[in-house]
């Protein structure tokens, strides 16, 4: 049955925290600051400095943010240190560029609580007639990897790469960032998909940048190691998929080479390609071995799985957190 919605008279004060990773972003993080600040003025504004070159920090500070320093570069090195040293209920991460509309801000956030959910994505939406708003190859590579993860992974995303995100406590504090770099919004997909965790995804308005502001993702190099991070983490989390797949392809080769050798043997008596007969046997094998590391990985991936799981299930979700409180 499902739980009643809790009205904003009953519903208990939740910490909400803005958290805004941000390198090189002077000409916006001001403009950041005061949506937020209009959108949810209870909320607590942290801005994480990536070792920008310009004043990016002192900006922020003037314009009231708690300004953090990360040294490490990346932008998963900042996500790393934003979900470990800011305490909140309710954490909203955002791209420190200016680009996405936060009038919407209100609506992710009350969506996340009368569901109970986990995460609520901010799909960006553009009215197609900016090319800088959202650029081609930024789009397409967008839909190629969200489609990637969605086969692989499942889930019904289609913007896996926004960088508008509200999260629970639950959430960030069951996270296990390993990225460094833009593939973190990567990571933070799959590791909701992974513990099938409640989630939405509504769209917000994506706008240009601010003139004489530059886009820090490169749509190659990027858009490479976030492939290279999909696949990494394809072998991590479905371990037994992957290397049942080689299992079948070495063993599939194998018995198709071997079908001319044993019409011989059967005519003949004799084996007369013996090195043939020797490399498919030992390429079935690596069958053999590739299917028996799949279950071992398998059940070591099990096992994490279920440590995560029960990290997530410590800590209360947003609709209880008031009787935790309480109690």
């Amino acid at each position: 049955m499902n739980e009643a919605p809790v009205s904003n008279a009953l519903r208990p004060a939740l910490r909400i925290a803005a958290v805004i990773p941000c390198y090189n972003e002077a000409l916006a993080i001001a403009q950041v600051v005061d949506e937020f600040r209009t959108a949810l003025p209870e909320a607590e504004i942290h801005v994480f400095d990536n070792a920008s070159s310009d004043d990016t920090a002192a900006i922020a500070r003037a314009a009231g943010a708690h300004v953090n320093y990360v040294a490490l570069r990346g932008k998963g090195n900042v996500a790393r240190r934003m979900f470990a040293d800011v305490e909140a209920d309710i954490y909203v991460m955002v791209d420190g560029d200016a680009t996405y509309d936060l009038g919407e801000l209100r609506r992710l956030v009350d969506t996340l609580v009368e569901g109970n959910l986990d995460m609520v994505v901010g799909s960006r939406v553009d009215d197609g007639h900016d090319a800088q708003t959202y650029r081609a190859g930024h789009r397409f590579g967008n839909r190629l990897l969200t489609g990637a993860v969605a086969a692989l992974f499942g889930g019904r995303l289609t913007d896996m790469l926004s960088g508008l995100r509200v999260f629970s406590r639950r959430y960030a504090k069951s996270f296990p960032a390993v990225s460094e770099g833009f593939e973190i919004e990567t990571e933070l997909t799959v590791h909701a998909l992974e513990l099938r965790m409640p989630f939405a995804e509504l769209p917000v308005r994506y706008r240009s940048r601010l003139e004489g502001s530059h886009s820090k993702l490169s749509t190659y190099r990027d858009g490479w190691r976030i492939l290279r991070t999909i696949c990494k983490l394809f072998v991590s989390e479905r371990p037994l998929l992957f290397f049942s797949g080689i299992a079948t392809v070495l063993a599939l080769g194998s018995v198709l080479a071997a079908v001319p050798l044993a019409l011989t043997y059967i005519e003949t008596g004799l084996v007369p390609r013996l090195p043939t007969a020797v490399l498919l046997t030992g390429t079935m094998l690596s069958a053999m071995l590739a299917f028996v590391c799949g279950i071992v990985m398998h059940t070591v991936t099990k096992g994490r799985q279920e440590a995560k799981r029960l990290r997530y299930l410590a800590i209360p979700g947003v609709r209880h957190r008031g009787l935790v409180d309480r109690s």
